[in-house]
């Protein structure tokens, strides 16, 4: 029995993920200002970047609707699996869950689930390979969901900004507050919550201390990383992930280490130079 895997764009995929076959994006789409970006193969990294950049507004991200996740389930596969970020920041999961019961009034019984990340980015893509895993392991549709939703659990994701500046367009930090710690080069190190929310964890001086703050994060947070596979996703700044991975791994020994640049969707989450980490 076949199935397949529907990924939102926030979700990074490997080109082993993309050569498999077995990968679908459903892209979401962003506005700066005039500008309408959809996060697909014509994405454009440093061109967005720059708009945003040169914005006084903060970017604005739209869903797939629930007719492409619809279409997406209409496929050979006998089990479609949908991986969304986070319901706490998205309509995506929504969206997919919507599109999942019109499918089923138009169409009949299928085997569809939709996965909640809670996380983002590289979580997304984590929680991607654990069901690869459970596939190949040949387990039941219902063990696929109870194995990758216990992994959904037990996961979480980290990531530091260069900047507070799309935190302070979007109004989640006074503008007193962005100005003074850009000024005093804070940078603030994040998190999520269970439910996937976005929190603060900590912050440190100066990128190498807040590297430092992170690693320290990740250990805190985490259980078990020697067993586990780690990943890093960067927005532009591939030198910052490779020096963090060199720490995470001296420290954490993980059994690897997957490292990807950010997606549209993501680029905007983390803007230039943000990194994020889950495991």
């Amino acid at each position: 029995m076949s199935y397949k895997i529907i990924v939102d764009s926030c979700g990074e995929l490997t080109e082993e993920m993309r050569a498999s076959g077995i990968f679908e994006t459903a892209s979401l789409a962003m506005d700066v200002d005039d500008y309408h970006i959809i996060d697909d193969e014509t994405f454009d990294q440093a061109d967005f970047l720059k708009k945003v950049a040169e914005s006084p507004n903060c970017p604005k991200s739209c869903c797939p609707s629930p007719e492409r996740y619809m279409e997406g389930y209409r496929c050979d596969a006998d089990r479609v699996y949908v991986v969304t970020l986070s319901a706490e920041l998205s309509g995506s999961y929504n969206s997919a869950v919507l599109g999942a019961n019109l499918y089923h009034e138009e169409y009949g019984d299928k085997d569809i689930y939709v996965f909640n990340s809670r996380s983002a980015s590289i979580g997304e893509t984590l929680i991607a390979c654990k069901i690869i895993e459970c596939e190949e392991n040949e387990l039941m549709f219902p063990e696929v969901i109870e194995k990758v939703e216990e992994y959904i659990e037990g996961q979480n994701t980290f990531f530091l900004l260069e900047s507070l500046e799309t935190l302070r367009k979007n109004g989640r930090l006074t503008g007193l507050k962005a100005i003074a710690a850009n000024v005093l080069n804070i940078k603030p190190v994040m998190g999520s919550t269970p439910k996937g929310e976005i929190c603060q964890l900590g912050q440190a001086r100066g990128m190498k201390k807040a590297l430092q703050k992170l690693v320290d994060c990740v250990e805190e947070g985490s259980v078990n990383v020697e067993n586990k596979v780690l990943a890093i996703s960067h927005c532009n700044c591939p030198e910052r992930a490779e020096v963090l991975r060199q720490m995470l791994d001296e420290r954490l020994h993980p059994q690897q280490i997957l490292v990807l640049d950010t997606r549209g969707i993501s680029s905007m989450y983390a803007n230039d130079g943000g990194v994020i980490v889950a495991v």
